[in-house]
C-alpha cells in the first residue's frame, strides 16, 4: 500500500468539489494507493513536457487528477484535481 501525500493546492481544489465528486476521487485514489490498475474508463496516462514524471487520470469525463507515484518509497502524491481547462490553462 502506498502512503498518500497531498499538496496544498490539491487540498484547496478538493474542498471545492461536491461530496459525490470527492467520493469518486477517494475511490480512485484508494485504487492507486493499493497498487492496482485503474479501469480503462479512467484513461490513466503519463504526462509530457513540463509535467513529465506525473500522471493524469479521469475521475469523470471533465474531472481530472494529476498525481505522481514513487514506487521506491511507496508514496502516492496527489498534486492537483479539477477540470481540464482549470489544470491546463494557456
Amino acid at each position: 500500500m502506498f502512503e498518500i501525500h497531498t499538496t496544498a493546492k490539491y487540498k484547496k481544489q478538493r474542498k471545492k468539489l461536491s461530496q459525490d465528486d470527492r467520493d469518486l476521487l477517494d475511490g480512485v485514489i484508494y485504487t492507486l494507493a493499493s497498487g492496482e490498475s485503474l479501469e480503462p474508463k479512467h484513461r490513466d496516462h503519463k504526462l509530457t513536457g513540463e509535467l513529465k514524471g506525473f500522471r493524469e487520470c479521469h475521475i469523470k469525463p471533465d474531472l481530472l487528477l494529476i498525481y505522481a507515484k514513487n514506487r521506491n518509497a511507496l508514496i502516492l502524491t496527489c498534486v492537483e484535481v479539477g477540470s481540464h481547462s482549470e489544470l491546463f490553462k494557456g
